[in-house]
């Protein structure tokens, strides 16, 4: 299986993974619009927010940034690491981002920016420190694929899903319990009914999560592969995700905010091992990861 073919193969996976959440949302509002008798339900949580979440979209680069006490830096003071990424924009035909410094011990790196023209790496010392030359190409070229793919617009397509789920189930609660609605309370079934509108409520946020956390993992093994393809040279990637895994230092100001956005898991915490812990993870097994870069041929 070539490159081209492992990334085409992702994308289909990403785009049935959103279609499925969309008809998840359309139908969990509908059943919950039916049981409340209350059709404004639906578009009330979507109007809103969407708007939320826009609002946040145009200025998550700078949050993000701020959260992980990012320094911007100038090509005089890292030259070398400039000019790594200069040249492998060039290549992907991206215009230059801004390059900022993380000073932490922990190896790890994160893209942000709403599109390639208003996009942001942050690299951490530690991550600079511990990789050579093509080692660092290969993490910068997974973070340049990830601006090139548009992942930070889809993560916030997502967010806008998952903040709608959560917007429903809420709501529903909200007005169920304190309001009540119209049933007739000697109909069996009408309350059973209604208590199983109760238990979607309470489970559609779980599983809005797991979706959003499926389509993150997908959207890294996507930016790996476009790693591979841009650097010609999948065995930099490897070595840097072999290296990385191997060092055991937490990120000092990670967040569950902004974990899915780094290479890796920056809590540096024990590598799942069944498929239940699986479905929680923010990224990929990097051993998984490592076995798909591996088979990559051009």
């Amino acid at each position: 299986m070539t490159t081209y073919d492992i990334i085409a193969q992702n994308q289909r996976k990403t785009y049935l993974l959103i279609s499925f959440f969309l008809v998840f949302i359309i139908a969990l509002g509908w059943f919950f619009s039916y049981l409340l008798q209350a059709n404004w339900l639906l578009i009330a949580a979507v109007i809103f927010s969407s708007l939320m979440s826009i609002i946040s979209y145009w200025h998550s680069d700078k949050i993000v940034l701020a959260l992980n006490r990012a320094k911007e830096i100038k090509k005089d003071d890292y030259p070398q690491i400039y000019r790594t990424v200069e040249n492998l924009c060039l290549a992907a035909g991206l215009p230059m981002p801004k390059i900022y410094l993380i000073e932490d011990p922990s190896a790890n790196a994160f893209a942000t920016g709403r599109d390639p023209k208003h996009s942001a790496i942050a690299l951490t010392t530690g991550l600079i420190k511990l990789l050579d030359k093509t080692e660092l190409e290969g993490v910068i070229g997974h973070e340049l694929s990830h601006i090139k793919h548009r992942d930070t617009l889809i993560s916030t397509v997502i967010v806008i899903l998952v903040g709608i789920v959560a917007l429903i189930s809420d709501w529903f609660l909200r007005i169920s319990f304190w309001f009540g609605r119209r049933r007739d309370e000697n109909s069996g079934g009408n309350i059973l009914f209604f208590l199983l509108g109760v238990l979607a409520a309470f489970l559609a946020p779980i599983v809005a999560t797991l979706i959003q956390l499926a389509i993150s993992r997908k959207r890294e093994f996507l930016a790996d592969a476009g790693s591979a393809m841009l650097t010609r040279y999948p065995q930099g990637l490897i070595r840097a995700l072999e290296k990385i895994s191997q060092q055991k230092i937490p990120l000092k100001h990670a967040s569950t905010a902004t974990a899915h956005l780094y290479i890796v898991n920056p809590f540096k915490g024990k590598q799942a091992k069944n498929w239940l812990k699986k479905l929680f993870l923010t990224h990929p097994p990097i051993e998984e990861r490592i076995k798909a870069l591996a088979k990559m041929s051009f």
